[in-house]
């Protein structure tokens, strides 16, 4: 009974620290899928995924906050352009996802 609990207290402990690395890589996009990638499939029916990815990604915005600045490369990849070039000017909409 001993080596039953301590195993356990060792998956148990391991289960955590994976869950915990998960949630750190989740909180970075760029890294997220790089990851993800060598997660095998059936790992997602013992990590509760969505809640974590909530959790994640939540984020401390409301509604009537400015948009937090950031760059992206334009089209052609000759110049970036900073959200905060815009604010005051007009409007601006973003689209994520593919377009083609």
């Amino acid at each position: 009974m001993r080596a039953f609990k301590k195993i356990l207290v060792v998956v148990l402990v391991f289960y955590a620290l994976a869950l915990g690395a998960l949630y750190k890589v989740m909180r970075q996009p760029a890294l997220f899928g790089q990851v993800m990638r060598h997660v095998p499939g059936p790992a997602m029916f013992v990590i509760p995924f969505k809640p974590l990815w909530f959790a994640a990604r939540a984020g401390n915005l409301r509604v009537g906050d400015s948009a937090p600045d950031f760059d992206l490369p334009t089209a052609d990849k000759k110049a970036r352009v900073h959200l905060s070039e815009f604010r005051g000017q007009r409007p601006v909409v973003l689209i994520f996802g593919s377009y083609t």
